[in-house]
């Protein structure tokens, strides 16, 4: 049954990473995607035993690093300055998406421009001529690891809805998104099925006519 949040407005930038940090099961390994999914690093359990993956060679990632831990040898994927955990790792960047495509990942967190119902991802090209695409290892995540949790706003600058029917984005992978954090809501997306789990602000009825989905409660 969806939990709505109603004597209150849409969720802040930084509550939504600390939201999904929530849902993060104990014990998971996680790739954190580069921008807003990194924040959720700082929102973990640090006795959750929650192992954080990093795709430019690191495993044992820890939250963002304070002006007097910085290392300059010790950056995530987006090469933002991170603390390392004990027992943390280092390795190749070849071993690191051999890691990413062999299955080893239990959650990858991603930010994405669309995702459709049936879970498609669009997260690397806008498809307009001045956009500069940036894939990443967003690919060999979306198609690697077992869940994809997506934090994005649920409406554009101008608007318009970015959990739609179906992308008009170039794709980043099909049928991989299996939950979607965002200001209003957050939404359970299963075999073309989107439940609202939580809104914010908001009600299921009013969410589903401006984003013209039916949604499951």
């Amino acid at each position: 049954m969806t939990v709505e949040h109603l004597g209150r407005g849409p969720l802040e930038r930084n509550e939504i990473p600390a939201r999904v940090a929530r849902d993060i099961p104990a014990g998971s390994y996680v790739n954190l995607g580069i921008g807003q999914p990194t924040a959720v690093a700082d929102y973990l359990d640090p006795g959750a035993g929650i192992t954080l993956h990093t795709e430019n060679g690191m495993l044992g990632m820890g939250r963002a690093a304070l002006p007097d831990e910085i290392d300059p040898d010790l950056t995530n994927a987006g090469k933002m300055p991170v603390t390392e955990t004990p027992g943390a790792s280092y390795f190749h960047q070849a071993d690191s998406f051999a890691m990413m495509r062999g299955g080893h990942l239990d959650i990858c967190v991603l930010g994405a421009f669309q995702v459709s119902a049936g879970g498609d991802l669009a997260n690397w090209h806008t498809g307009e001529p001045d956009a500069i695409p940036a894939v990443g290892g967003a690919m060999d995540l979306a198609a690697g690891a077992r869940n994809v949790y997506v934090i994005m706003t649920l409406f554009a600058k101008d608007g318009t809805p970015k959990l739609v029917p179906a992308c008009t984005y170039p794709l980043t992978g099909l049928g991989c998104v299996t939950r979607v954090y965002t200001d209003h809501a957050v939404f359970a997306l299963d075999q073309g099925q989107v439940q609202a789990v939580e809104t914010y602000g908001t009600t299921v009825a009013a969410l589903s006519e401006r984003l013209q989905l039916v949604l499951a409660q």
